[in-house]
Protein backbone atom coordinates (compact mmCIF):
# COMPACT_ATOMS: atom_id res chain seq x y z
CA UNK A 1 0.00 0.00 0.00
CA UNK A 2 3.04 2.27 0.35
CA UNK A 3 2.42 5.37 -1.74
CA UNK A 4 -0.89 4.05 -3.13
CA UNK A 5 -4.02 6.19 -2.88
CA UNK A 6 -6.28 3.14 -3.22
CA UNK A 7 -5.80 -0.62 -2.96
CA UNK A 8 -8.60 -3.01 -3.94
CA UNK A 9 -7.57 -6.57 -3.15
CA UNK A 10 -9.64 -9.57 -4.29
CA UNK A 11 -12.97 -7.91 -3.51
CA UNK A 12 -16.15 -9.91 -4.01
CA UNK A 13 -19.73 -8.98 -3.21
CA UNK A 14 -22.36 -11.68 -2.95
CA UNK A 15 -26.07 -10.96 -2.63
CA UNK A 16 -28.98 -13.22 -1.90
CA UNK A 17 -31.96 -12.05 -3.89
CA UNK A 18 -35.62 -12.90 -3.41
CA UNK A 19 -37.30 -15.88 -5.01
CA UNK A 20 -40.78 -17.30 -5.25
CA UNK A 21 -39.94 -19.81 -2.50
CA UNK A 22 -39.68 -16.94 -0.02
CA UNK A 23 -43.39 -16.23 -0.31
CA UNK A 24 -45.78 -17.52 2.34
CA UNK A 25 -48.00 -20.26 1.03
CA UNK A 26 -51.43 -19.02 0.00
CA UNK A 27 -52.85 -22.28 1.33
CA UNK A 28 -52.48 -20.95 4.87
CA UNK A 29 -55.38 -19.02 6.28
CA UNK A 30 -55.02 -15.41 7.41
CA UNK A 31 -54.38 -16.28 11.07
CA UNK A 32 -51.63 -18.78 10.22
CA UNK A 33 -49.97 -16.29 7.85
CA UNK A 34 -50.07 -13.61 10.56
CA UNK A 35 -48.40 -15.95 13.06
CA UNK A 36 -45.79 -17.15 10.57
CA UNK A 37 -44.88 -13.72 9.23
CA UNK A 38 -42.47 -12.58 12.02
CA UNK A 39 -40.62 -15.90 11.95
CA UNK A 40 -40.40 -15.91 8.16
CA UNK A 41 -39.13 -12.33 8.14
CA UNK A 42 -36.49 -13.17 10.74
CA UNK A 43 -35.29 -16.20 8.79
CA UNK A 44 -35.20 -14.23 5.57
CA UNK A 45 -33.22 -11.39 7.18
CA UNK A 46 -30.61 -13.81 8.61
CA UNK A 47 -30.27 -15.61 5.29
CA UNK A 48 -29.55 -12.38 3.39
CA UNK A 49 -26.11 -12.01 4.97
CA UNK A 50 -25.18 -15.61 5.69
CA UNK A 51 -23.60 -17.81 3.04
CA UNK A 52 -22.31 -21.36 3.17
CA UNK A 53 -18.67 -22.17 2.40
CA UNK A 54 -19.76 -23.74 -0.88
CA UNK A 55 -21.56 -20.54 -1.89
CA UNK A 56 -18.61 -18.34 -0.93
CA UNK A 57 -16.20 -20.53 -2.89
CA UNK A 58 -18.47 -20.52 -5.92
CA UNK A 59 -19.06 -24.26 -5.89
CA UNK A 60 -22.78 -23.83 -5.33
CA UNK A 61 -24.98 -21.35 -7.13
CA UNK A 62 -28.72 -21.13 -6.77
CA UNK A 63 -31.43 -18.95 -8.23
CA UNK A 64 -31.18 -16.62 -5.25
CA UNK A 65 -27.39 -16.04 -5.46
CA UNK A 66 -25.92 -13.04 -7.29
CA UNK A 67 -22.22 -12.17 -7.56
CA UNK A 68 -22.25 -8.39 -8.02
CA UNK A 69 -18.42 -8.39 -7.89
CA UNK A 70 -16.00 -11.28 -8.08
CA UNK A 71 -12.27 -11.16 -7.29
CA UNK A 72 -11.75 -7.52 -8.30
CA UNK A 73 -8.22 -6.19 -7.73
CA UNK A 74 -6.45 -3.00 -8.78
CA UNK A 75 -4.33 -0.18 -7.39
CA UNK A 76 -4.57 3.57 -7.97
CA UNK A 77 -1.72 6.03 -7.58
CA UNK A 78 -2.20 9.53 -6.12
CA UNK A 79 -3.22 11.97 -8.85
CA UNK A 80 -4.65 9.31 -11.18
CA UNK A 81 -8.04 9.98 -12.78
CA UNK A 82 -9.63 6.58 -13.43
CA UNK A 83 -12.83 5.94 -15.35
CA UNK A 84 -14.99 2.91 -14.52
CA UNK A 85 -16.74 1.75 -17.67
CA UNK A 86 -19.31 -0.96 -18.19
CA UNK A 87 -22.91 -1.75 -19.02
CA UNK A 88 -25.73 -1.39 -16.51
CA UNK A 89 -25.44 -4.15 -13.92
CA UNK A 90 -21.70 -4.66 -14.46
CA UNK A 91 -20.93 -3.81 -10.81
CA UNK A 92 -19.63 -0.25 -11.09
CA UNK A 93 -21.86 1.31 -8.43
CA UNK A 94 -21.38 -1.63 -6.07
CA UNK A 95 -17.61 -1.23 -6.34
CA UNK A 96 -17.82 2.49 -5.58
CA UNK A 97 -20.06 1.83 -2.57
CA UNK A 98 -17.52 -0.59 -1.17
CA UNK A 99 -14.65 1.85 -1.71
CA UNK A 100 -16.63 4.64 -0.03
CA UNK A 101 -17.59 2.37 2.91
CA UNK A 102 -21.32 2.46 2.18
CA UNK A 103 -21.44 -1.34 2.08
CA UNK A 104 -18.86 -3.96 3.14
CA UNK A 105 -17.41 -6.54 0.76
CA UNK A 106 -18.30 -10.21 1.20
CA UNK A 107 -14.64 -11.11 0.63
CA UNK A 108 -11.44 -9.16 0.13
CA UNK A 109 -10.26 -5.80 1.40
CA UNK A 110 -10.17 -2.18 0.33
CA UNK A 111 -7.59 0.30 1.69
CA UNK A 112 -7.78 4.05 1.04
CA UNK A 113 -5.31 6.76 1.94
CA UNK A 114 -6.71 10.13 3.00
CA UNK A 115 -10.14 11.68 3.04
CA UNK A 116 -12.70 10.15 0.67
CA UNK A 117 -15.54 12.26 -0.75
CA UNK A 118 -18.23 10.57 -2.81
CA UNK A 119 -21.31 11.47 -4.82
CA UNK A 120 -23.18 8.28 -5.60
CA UNK A 121 -26.85 9.27 -5.76
CA UNK A 122 -28.95 12.39 -6.12
CA UNK A 123 -28.97 14.20 -2.78
CA UNK A 124 -26.37 11.92 -1.20
CA UNK A 125 -25.89 12.85 2.47
CA UNK A 126 -28.49 15.63 2.47
CA UNK A 127 -31.28 15.88 5.03
CA UNK A 128 -34.45 16.97 3.19
CA UNK A 129 -35.77 19.05 6.10
CA UNK A 130 -32.59 21.12 6.42
CA UNK A 131 -31.81 24.10 4.24
CA UNK A 132 -29.01 24.16 1.71
CA UNK A 133 -26.89 26.23 4.10
CA UNK A 134 -27.43 23.79 6.97
CA UNK A 135 -26.67 20.79 4.77
CA UNK A 136 -23.39 22.36 3.65
CA UNK A 137 -22.23 22.67 7.26
CA UNK A 138 -23.57 19.23 8.24
CA UNK A 139 -21.86 17.45 5.34
CA UNK A 140 -18.62 19.32 5.90
CA UNK A 141 -18.60 18.39 9.58
CA UNK A 142 -19.24 14.72 8.80
CA UNK A 143 -16.30 14.77 6.41
CA UNK A 144 -14.01 16.15 9.10
CA UNK A 145 -13.83 19.85 8.32
CA UNK A 146 -13.82 22.55 10.97
CA UNK A 147 -16.40 25.31 10.94
CA UNK A 148 -13.87 28.02 10.15
CA UNK A 149 -12.73 26.04 7.09
CA UNK A 150 -16.33 25.85 5.87
CA UNK A 151 -16.83 29.56 6.59
CA UNK A 152 -13.83 30.34 4.40
CA UNK A 153 -15.13 28.30 1.46
CA UNK A 154 -18.86 28.81 1.90
CA UNK A 155 -19.22 31.55 -0.72
CA UNK A 156 -17.22 29.52 -3.27
CA UNK A 157 -19.44 26.48 -2.69
CA UNK A 158 -22.65 28.46 -3.15
CA UNK A 159 -21.34 30.28 -6.21
CA UNK A 160 -20.25 27.03 -7.86
CA UNK A 161 -23.60 25.34 -7.16
CA UNK A 162 -25.67 28.15 -8.67
CA UNK A 163 -28.39 27.84 -5.99
CA UNK A 164 -27.60 31.03 -4.08
CA UNK A 165 -31.21 32.22 -4.33
CA UNK A 166 -32.43 29.04 -2.61
CA UNK A 167 -29.62 28.44 -0.12
CA UNK A 168 -31.95 28.99 2.85
CA UNK A 169 -34.74 26.83 1.39
CA UNK A 170 -35.22 23.24 2.66
CA UNK A 171 -33.53 20.76 0.32
CA UNK A 172 -36.78 18.79 -0.02
CA UNK A 173 -38.01 21.63 -2.24
CA UNK A 174 -35.00 21.41 -4.57
CA UNK A 175 -35.18 19.80 -7.98
CA UNK A 176 -32.92 16.80 -8.61
CA UNK A 177 -30.58 19.02 -10.64
CA UNK A 178 -30.30 21.58 -7.82
CA UNK A 179 -29.56 18.84 -5.29
CA UNK A 180 -26.80 17.38 -7.45
CA UNK A 181 -25.25 20.80 -8.08
CA UNK A 182 -25.11 21.61 -4.38
CA UNK A 183 -23.86 18.14 -3.43
CA UNK A 184 -21.07 18.25 -6.01
CA UNK A 185 -20.11 21.79 -4.99
CA UNK A 186 -19.75 20.70 -1.35
CA UNK A 187 -17.77 17.59 -2.27
CA UNK A 188 -15.42 19.36 -4.69
CA UNK A 189 -14.51 22.15 -2.27
CA UNK A 190 -13.73 20.00 0.77
CA UNK A 191 -10.25 19.12 -0.51
CA UNK A 192 -10.56 15.32 -0.31
CA UNK A 193 -7.67 13.09 -1.32
CA UNK A 194 -10.05 10.77 -3.24
CA UNK A 195 -13.09 11.91 -5.26
CA UNK A 196 -15.68 9.29 -6.20
CA UNK A 197 -18.30 10.32 -8.77
CA UNK A 198 -21.11 8.11 -10.04
CA UNK A 199 -23.42 8.79 -12.99
CA UNK A 200 -25.36 11.48 -11.06
CA UNK A 201 -23.78 14.26 -13.15
CA UNK A 202 -26.15 13.27 -15.95
CA UNK A 203 -28.87 15.09 -14.00
CA UNK A 204 -27.17 18.47 -14.40
CA UNK A 205 -27.41 20.72 -17.43
CA UNK A 206 -24.63 21.04 -20.02
CA UNK A 207 -23.03 24.09 -18.42
CA UNK A 208 -22.88 22.46 -14.98
CA UNK A 209 -21.47 19.24 -16.41
CA UNK A 210 -18.72 21.27 -18.06
CA UNK A 211 -17.90 22.93 -14.71
CA UNK A 212 -17.83 19.57 -12.96
CA UNK A 213 -15.54 17.99 -15.54
CA UNK A 214 -13.18 20.94 -15.31
CA UNK A 215 -13.22 20.70 -11.52
CA UNK A 216 -12.41 16.98 -11.61
CA UNK A 217 -9.64 17.60 -14.12
CA UNK A 218 -8.16 20.26 -11.85
CA UNK A 219 -8.36 17.84 -8.91
CA UNK A 220 -6.30 15.28 -10.83
CA UNK A 221 -3.69 17.86 -11.78
CA UNK A 222 -3.52 18.92 -8.12
CA UNK A 223 -2.55 15.37 -7.10
CA UNK A 224 -6.02 14.20 -6.04
CA UNK A 225 -7.32 10.78 -7.00
CA UNK A 226 -10.57 10.65 -8.98
CA UNK A 227 -12.79 7.62 -9.67
CA UNK A 228 -15.37 8.50 -12.29
CA UNK A 229 -18.33 6.42 -13.53
CA UNK A 230 -20.22 7.63 -16.58
CA UNK A 231 -21.99 6.33 -19.66
CA UNK A 232 -20.74 9.42 -21.48
CA UNK A 233 -17.73 7.90 -23.22
CA UNK A 234 -16.58 11.26 -24.57
CA UNK A 235 -16.36 12.62 -21.00
CA UNK A 236 -14.44 9.53 -19.84
CA UNK A 237 -11.96 9.89 -22.70
CA UNK A 238 -11.49 13.58 -22.05
CA UNK A 239 -11.17 13.41 -18.26
CA UNK A 240 -9.49 10.08 -17.52
CA UNK A 241 -5.97 8.86 -18.21
CA UNK A 242 -6.78 5.29 -17.24
CA UNK A 243 -9.86 3.11 -17.61
CA UNK A 244 -11.22 -0.05 -16.00
CA UNK A 245 -13.79 -2.10 -17.92
CA UNK A 246 -16.18 -4.18 -15.81
CA UNK A 247 -18.32 -7.02 -17.11
CA UNK A 248 -20.46 -9.26 -14.93
CA UNK A 249 -18.67 -8.08 -11.80
CA UNK A 250 -15.14 -8.67 -13.07
CA UNK A 251 -12.45 -6.40 -14.51
CA UNK A 252 -11.81 -7.51 -18.09
CA UNK A 253 -9.52 -4.66 -19.14
CA UNK A 254 -7.23 -2.20 -17.36
CA UNK A 255 -5.50 0.27 -19.64
CA UNK A 256 -5.63 3.71 -21.18
CA UNK A 257 -9.04 5.37 -21.18
CA UNK A 258 -9.10 5.47 -24.99
CA UNK A 259 -8.41 1.73 -25.31
CA UNK A 260 -10.97 0.79 -22.66
CA UNK A 261 -13.65 3.00 -24.20
CA UNK A 262 -12.91 1.49 -27.61
CA UNK A 263 -13.39 -2.02 -26.26
CA UNK A 264 -16.58 -1.06 -24.42
CA UNK A 265 -18.17 0.74 -27.35
CA UNK A 266 -17.28 -2.09 -29.72
CA UNK A 267 -18.78 -4.68 -27.38
CA UNK A 268 -15.43 -6.42 -27.17
CA UNK A 269 -15.35 -7.22 -30.86
CA UNK A 270 -12.56 -4.75 -31.62
CA UNK A 271 -14.47 -2.57 -34.08
CA UNK A 272 -16.01 0.45 -32.37
CA UNK A 273 -17.02 2.02 -35.67
CA UNK A 274 -19.76 -0.55 -36.35
CA UNK A 275 -22.69 -1.95 -34.37
CA UNK A 276 -25.28 -4.49 -35.44
CA UNK A 277 -28.36 -6.01 -33.83
CA UNK A 278 -29.22 -9.43 -35.23
CA UNK A 279 -32.11 -9.89 -32.78
CA UNK A 280 -35.05 -7.61 -33.57
CA UNK A 281 -36.34 -7.64 -30.00
CA UNK A 282 -33.09 -6.32 -28.53
CA UNK A 283 -32.58 -3.66 -31.21
CA UNK A 284 -33.18 -0.02 -30.22
CA UNK A 285 -36.58 1.32 -31.21
CA UNK A 286 -40.22 0.36 -30.76
CA UNK A 287 -42.98 -1.54 -32.54
CA UNK A 288 -42.87 0.89 -35.48
CA UNK A 289 -39.17 1.13 -36.31
CA UNK A 290 -36.02 -0.66 -35.12
CA UNK A 291 -32.34 0.20 -35.56
CA UNK A 292 -30.51 -2.78 -37.07
CA UNK A 293 -26.99 -1.46 -37.80
CA UNK A 294 -24.86 1.65 -37.81
CA UNK A 295 -21.34 1.92 -39.16
CA UNK A 296 -18.65 4.27 -40.41
CA UNK A 297 -17.87 3.68 -44.10
CA UNK A 298 -15.43 4.88 -46.75
CA UNK A 299 -16.41 6.12 -50.22
CA UNK A 300 -16.12 2.54 -51.44
CA UNK A 301 -18.66 1.42 -48.86
CA UNK A 302 -16.08 -0.54 -46.86
CA UNK A 303 -16.37 -0.19 -43.05
CA UNK A 304 -13.82 2.07 -41.38
CA UNK A 305 -12.36 2.23 -37.89
CA UNK A 306 -10.03 5.13 -38.66
CA UNK A 307 -10.41 7.76 -41.35
CA UNK A 308 -7.96 10.13 -43.01
CA UNK A 309 -8.72 13.74 -42.12
CA UNK A 310 -8.80 14.71 -45.82
CA UNK A 311 -11.09 11.88 -46.93
CA UNK A 312 -14.92 11.85 -46.85
CA UNK A 313 -16.48 9.76 -44.10
CA UNK A 314 -19.93 8.19 -44.29
CA UNK A 315 -22.24 7.42 -41.36
CA UNK A 316 -24.53 4.62 -42.50
CA UNK A 317 -27.64 3.61 -40.60
CA UNK A 318 -29.80 0.55 -41.34
CA UNK A 319 -33.30 0.41 -39.90
CA UNK A 320 -36.44 -1.68 -40.30
CA UNK A 321 -39.85 -0.03 -40.66
CA UNK A 322 -42.32 -2.38 -38.99
CA UNK A 323 -45.49 -0.35 -39.46
CA UNK A 324 -46.24 1.35 -42.77
CA UNK A 325 -47.21 4.99 -43.12
CA UNK A 326 -44.51 6.33 -40.80
CA UNK A 327 -42.72 9.55 -41.75
CA UNK A 328 -39.25 8.93 -40.33
CA UNK A 329 -36.18 11.15 -40.33
CA UNK A 330 -32.86 9.89 -38.88
CA UNK A 331 -30.21 12.35 -37.81
CA UNK A 332 -26.75 12.23 -36.31
CA UNK A 333 -24.74 14.39 -33.93
CA UNK A 334 -20.95 14.23 -34.01
CA UNK A 335 -19.37 14.61 -30.58
CA UNK A 336 -15.68 15.31 -29.95
CA UNK A 337 -13.59 13.43 -27.39
CA UNK A 338 -13.98 16.51 -25.15
CA UNK A 339 -17.73 15.91 -25.01
CA UNK A 340 -18.53 18.87 -27.30
CA UNK A 341 -21.37 18.55 -29.82
CA UNK A 342 -19.64 19.57 -33.06
CA UNK A 343 -22.66 19.52 -35.35
CA UNK A 344 -25.87 17.67 -36.16
CA UNK A 345 -27.03 16.60 -39.59
CA UNK A 346 -30.26 15.37 -41.13
CA UNK A 347 -31.44 14.83 -44.71
CA UNK A 348 -31.48 18.23 -46.46
CA UNK A 349 -34.04 17.04 -49.01
CA UNK A 350 -37.29 18.90 -48.25
CA UNK A 351 -39.37 15.85 -49.21
CA UNK A 352 -37.60 13.64 -46.65
CA UNK A 353 -39.87 14.89 -43.87
CA UNK A 354 -43.01 14.29 -45.93
CA UNK A 355 -42.64 10.84 -47.49
CA UNK A 356 -44.31 7.97 -45.61
CA UNK A 357 -42.20 4.80 -45.45
CA UNK A 358 -43.44 1.39 -46.53
CA UNK A 359 -42.73 -1.65 -44.39
CA UNK A 360 -39.21 -2.88 -45.06
CA UNK A 361 -35.51 -2.22 -44.56
CA UNK A 362 -33.87 1.13 -45.28
CA UNK A 363 -30.25 2.29 -45.40
CA UNK A 364 -29.43 5.98 -45.03
CA UNK A 365 -25.93 7.42 -45.31
CA UNK A 366 -24.72 10.91 -44.36
CA UNK A 367 -21.37 12.05 -45.77
CA UNK A 368 -18.95 14.23 -43.82
CA UNK A 369 -16.67 16.04 -46.28
CA UNK A 370 -12.94 15.59 -46.02
CA UNK A 371 -10.96 18.34 -44.34
CA UNK A 372 -13.62 19.16 -41.73
CA UNK A 373 -12.92 17.11 -38.61
CA UNK A 374 -9.82 17.59 -36.50
CA UNK A 375 -7.66 14.62 -35.58
CA UNK A 376 -8.79 12.52 -32.62
CA UNK A 377 -11.65 10.28 -31.52
CA UNK A 378 -15.20 11.24 -32.48
CA UNK A 379 -18.48 9.76 -31.26
CA UNK A 380 -21.85 9.47 -32.97
CA UNK A 381 -25.25 10.07 -31.41
CA UNK A 382 -27.96 8.47 -33.56
CA UNK A 383 -31.57 9.62 -33.32
CA UNK A 384 -34.70 8.61 -35.19
CA UNK A 385 -37.55 11.12 -35.40
CA UNK A 386 -41.17 10.27 -36.10
CA UNK A 387 -42.23 13.47 -37.85
CA UNK A 388 -46.02 13.13 -37.79
CA UNK A 389 -46.29 11.75 -34.27
CA UNK A 390 -43.52 14.08 -32.99
CA UNK A 391 -41.52 11.66 -30.86
CA UNK A 392 -38.20 9.83 -31.03
CA UNK A 393 -38.37 6.03 -31.32
CA UNK A 394 -34.71 5.83 -30.26
CA UNK A 395 -31.85 8.07 -29.16
CA UNK A 396 -28.52 6.27 -28.91
CA UNK A 397 -25.63 8.25 -27.40
CA UNK A 398 -22.00 7.40 -28.19
CA UNK A 399 -23.29 4.44 -30.15
CA UNK A 400 -20.13 4.19 -32.28
CA UNK A 401 -16.75 5.88 -32.29
CA UNK A 402 -14.13 6.44 -34.97
CA UNK A 403 -10.68 7.96 -35.17
CA UNK A 404 -9.70 10.78 -37.49
CA UNK A 405 -6.01 10.72 -38.42
CA UNK A 406 -4.45 14.01 -39.51
CA UNK A 407 -1.40 12.88 -41.48
CA UNK A 408 -0.37 16.49 -42.20
CA UNK A 409 -0.24 17.51 -38.56
CA UNK A 410 3.56 17.69 -38.62
CA UNK A 411 3.94 19.55 -41.93
CA UNK A 412 2.76 22.99 -40.88
CA UNK A 413 5.74 24.97 -39.68
CA UNK A 414 8.85 24.23 -37.68
CA UNK A 415 10.45 25.49 -34.50
CA UNK A 416 8.04 27.54 -32.42
CA UNK A 417 4.90 26.19 -34.17
CA UNK A 418 4.48 22.47 -34.67
CA UNK A 419 1.38 20.97 -36.17
CA UNK A 420 -1.96 22.26 -37.39
CA UNK A 421 -3.78 24.92 -35.31
CA UNK A 422 -5.90 23.29 -32.60
CA UNK A 423 -9.69 23.37 -32.44
CA UNK A 424 -12.74 21.14 -32.23
CA UNK A 425 -12.95 21.12 -36.03
CA UNK A 426 -10.24 21.74 -38.60
CA UNK A 427 -11.85 22.81 -41.89
CA UNK A 428 -9.68 23.27 -44.98
CA UNK A 429 -11.07 26.58 -46.15
CA UNK A 430 -10.32 28.19 -49.50
CA UNK A 431 -7.84 31.04 -49.13
CA UNK A 432 -6.61 33.71 -51.52
CA UNK A 433 -3.81 36.24 -51.13
CA UNK A 434 -3.39 39.32 -53.30
CA UNK A 435 -0.45 41.66 -53.36
CA UNK A 436 -1.46 45.32 -53.48
CA UNK A 437 1.14 47.89 -54.60
CA UNK A 438 1.39 50.46 -51.78
CA UNK A 439 0.83 54.10 -52.62
CA UNK A 440 3.89 56.29 -52.88
CA UNK A 441 4.51 58.42 -49.83
CA UNK A 442 5.67 61.91 -50.71
CA UNK A 443 7.59 63.64 -47.98
CA UNK A 444 8.01 67.39 -47.52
Amino acid sequence: MTGKALLVDEISKLYRIGSASDLVSKDDNAVVRLLKKPLNNYRKYRSLYRFTDEELQGRKSGGDILWALRDVSFEVEPGEVVGLVGANGAGKSTLLKIISRVTPPTKGRCVTRGRVSCLLEVGTGFHPELTGRENIYMNSTILGMRKREVDRKFDEIVEFSGVKKFIDTPVKRYSSGMSVRLAFAVMAHLEPEILIIDEVLAVGDAEFQRKCLNQMGNAGRAGKTVLFVSHNMAAVTRLCDRGLLLRSGQIVQDGSAADVVHTHVSGGHGEAAAREWSDLESAPGDDKVRLRAIRIVAESGAPLGSADADAPVGIQITYDVLEGGQVLSPYFTIVSDAGVDLFSTTDADETADKVARKVGRYISTAWIPGGLLAGGTHYVRAVMRSVREQYRPFTERDIIAFNVIDRDSGKFGTGWWEGRPSGVISPRLQWSTEYVQPEMVIEG
